[in-house]
């Protein structure tokens, strides 16, 4: 039911079915608190984060269960608790961004079928710094879903199962239009697929590779020292494009409040607050709205 709704539920399908084994493993006929606490805190050597997703999966089954089976005990909120940290958005500049880009064109390769890899990974990370995709929607990409004409790209099942459009600047058309006829003469006797970014293999990029070389990048241009573990994040580039706008709307004088649901629309957010969210700790963002709070005040009487 919940998929019809379009929710995708790879962690919960996962793990719910697991939870089901666990209760036939007890002979268990419905659910009730202390197997659901039993099953959530397994194994032990794990993180509490893990301990209270396991618990809120059975938790969203328990209450669709419990309008069947009036024995069903729903764990309450309480149990487990948890309250997750959102990794703090790292802002690059654009120079960081150029030397990224510069690091991607530049990457070696052994075989002629890696001839194309330089530009797939430079076209992938310039098109996340300047459109706001998620890096799941670029990668998903076909070539059918770019419109260079219109300036538009098609966004097919994102979260919540939702299409929509992304308009581009005519300056990525064309770097985008350079890519794919590049693309094409690759692979103008070869078979590949039908994603506009793939492998030098023909298929579509694996997340994986995309980190891995994302990361390589990052401490090749000093984004990263060679030992960290953390640094700043391919999804950052979400949060710089929506930062960015922003700026752009301060500077233009226009009204970012009235347009903010326009950004989260682009952004493929279902609510505006995951946007207010994105444009939180930007220091450029505080800088602009005070300026805009002095104005006021001068203008006061």
């Amino acid at each position: 039911m919940r998929r019809d709704l379009g929710f995708k539920l790879r962690e919960a399908g996962k793990y719910l079915l697991d939870f089901a084994a666990f209760m036939q493993q007890r002979r268990a006929s419905y659910i009730t608190q202390a197997l659901a606490l039993a099953w959530a805190q397994q194994p032990a050597n794990v993180q509490p984060a893990h301990w209270a997703q396991r618990l809120s999966f059975v938790r969203g089954f328990a209450r669709y269960r419990s309008a069947t089976d009036p024995r069903t005990q729903i764990p309450p909120q309480g149990l487990l608790p948890f309250q997750p940290k959102r990794a703090r958005p790292y802002l690059y500049s654009d120079d960081e961004i150029r030397r990224l880009l510069r690091a991607a064109l530049d990457m070696p390769y052994r075989y002629k079928r890696g001839e194309l890899r330089p530009w797939v990974f430079y076209c992938l990370f310039g098109l996340l710094s300047v459109s706001g995709l998620r890096l799941g929607e670029a990668c998903n990409l076909e070539l059918q879903d770019v419109d260079l004409k219109a300036a538009m790209l098609t966004i097919r099942s994102a979260k919540l199962g939702k299409d929509r459009l992304v308009p581009l600047h005519v300056s990525t058309c064309k770097v985008l239009a350079d890519y794919i006829a590049r693309r094409n003469r690759h692979w103008a006797e070869r078979p590949v697929s039908s994603y506009l970014f793939v492998s030098s293999w023909g298929n579509r990029l694996d997340g994986g590779d995309i980190h891995r070389t994302f990361y390589a990048l990052s401490r090749q241009i000093g984004l990263r020292g060679a030992s960290d573990h953390h640094g700043p994040r391919l999804h950052d580039m979400r949060h710089r494009f929506a930062t960015n706008t922003l700026v752009h709307w301060y500077r233009s004088d226009q009204d970012p409040e009235r347009l903010l649901p326009i950004l989260s629309a682009y952004l493929g957010h279902v609510h505006v607050e995951d946007t207010q969210w994105y444009l939180s700790g930007s220091p450029e963002l505080m800088r602009e709205a005070m300026r805009r709070l002095e104005r006021c005040w001068e203008d006061r009487p």
